[in-house]
């Protein structure tokens, strides 16, 4: 079974944030399996995707495992998935895969590849809820300054936690066992870009321990939230935000509603065989 790492929302090999990607050709084997391969993987997720029959409402369906559970919603592995499609499509028969459509666990999510390999992703944008937030909070993000949190917790399940400047955002170093008690899924950090002119609008970081990720280098389903969050304090709905600690990536994002665009690139820098079967 072929097995391939893409770093997704990034043009450029190790960086980004990596992703498995397998595409099966029948059904999906066990979920102990799923999670086994994932957990071997040991990346933040690993997407497995089976093709569905022609006619109906997506073309794929897709599904996202952490090395310790399966996951509602992902955004770099669904771009990384779609990029890998587009590589076999122009292998295959020299176009673009245009547009695909996946289904899964939070519904029907398209992607659309351009000429110049950018891939769009259409998801759901999520709900912020502002909450107060518990003093625990900011000891476990070490005594960092905190301005305002909100809870998404009606569509990914995370903490939105906004800081005081970029610099707080960049040397972070929180407790993550601390962070598990605070979200569904868990904590993101963000504050507005030092210098916009440097292409970006926003930082932000991700850390879901709960998940056994202490922290997610590019969190495209993150940016859901983020999007809206940053639409109203800029006045803008198209924005892009940089994400990440030592491994960063840029998400471009258009709010659109009930709906969020992400866009970026992904690059392949693994193409194997896993050689055990289900």
């Amino acid at each position: 079974m072929r097995i391939r790492i893409v770093d997704a929302f990034t043009d450029r090999p190790f960086h980004g944030n990596p992703a498995g990607v397998l595409l099966l050709d029948g059904e999906f084997p066990p979920d102990a399996w799923l999670q086994q391969v994932a957990a071997e993987v040991n990346l933040s997720e690993t997407a497995f995707a089976r093709p569905l029959p022609p006619g109906g409402e997506a073309d794929w369906a897709l599904r996202w495992f952490t090395p310790a559970a399966e996951v509602d919603m992902c955004g770099h592995a669904t771009l990384a998935t779609a990029h890998v499609l587009n590589e076999l499509s122009l292998a295959e028969d020299g176009r673009p895969a245009g547009r695909v459509r996946f289904a899964a666990r939070c519904g029907i999510l398209t992607t659309e590849t351009g000429p110049d390999a950018t891939i769009t992703m259409d998801f759901p944008t999520s709900s912020l809820t502002p909450v107060d937030a518990p003093d625990a909070v900011g000891h476990a993000l070490g005594g960092a300054p905190i301005l305002s949190v909100h809870d998404t917790s009606a569509h990914i399940g995370d903490l939105l936690i906004e800081l005081a400047d970029e610099r707080t955002v960049r040397e972070l170093a929180p407790d993550h066992a601390a962070l598990r008690a605070f979200a569904k899924r868990g904590v993101v950090v963000t504050a507005a870009a030092e210098d916009p002119s440097l292409g970006y609008d926003f930082v932000s970081r991700g850390f879901f321990p709960a998940f056994g990720i202490d922290e997610d280098p590019v969190t495209g389903s993150a940016h859901t939230a983020l999007a809206p969050f940053w639409a109203r304090r800029l006045g803008r709905d198209e924005l892009t935000g940089l994400q990440g600690g030592a491994r960063r990536g840029l998400v471009r994002v258009t709010l659109a509603g009930e709906r969020t665009l992400l866009t970026g690139r992904a690059v392949t820098v693994l193409d194997g065989e896993l050689l055990t079967a289900p």
